[in-house]
């Protein structure tokens, strides 16, 4: 299960920059390279999503062999840990990141709330 840590809110730019750092630390940790890197970054999503699933069926002891096994803190947890992964993902795929996510940010809202 996830750790749970305490600290305060990051701002946005601080956001990116710890997006970036956690890419750099990948990059140069990472067993592969090129195209394949962005690809298994990209398929880590799956991994993440697997896991809120996976913390959901615990919170709601949907499994009768295991019981409740999480908590709604454990789902949160993996719900961020989705987040951070796509925001990594995306800024393997471009330096622009930040740029690219604030504006389909933006479109989204606009879609969903209007101006």
């Amino acid at each position: 299960m996830s750790e749970h840590l305490s600290s305060p809110p990051a701002s946005a730019a601080g956001l990116w920059e710890s997006i970036d750092g956690l890419c750099g630390w990948l990059d140069a940790n990472s067993p592969v390279d090129g195209p394949e890197r962005l690809l298994m970054r990209v398929l880590k999503l799956s991994e993440e999503v697997g896991e809120v699933a996976q913390a959901l069926v615990g919170v709601t002891g949907q499994n009768p062999r295991k019981g409740v096994t999480h908590s709604w803190d454990d789902v949160r947890a993996e719900l961020c840990d989705v987040a951070v992964t796509a925001l990594v993902a995306l800024r393997t795929l471009t330096p622009e990141a930040r740029d690219v996510f604030a504006r389909h940010l933006d479109r989204v809202t606009v879609r969903s709330l209007g101006a």
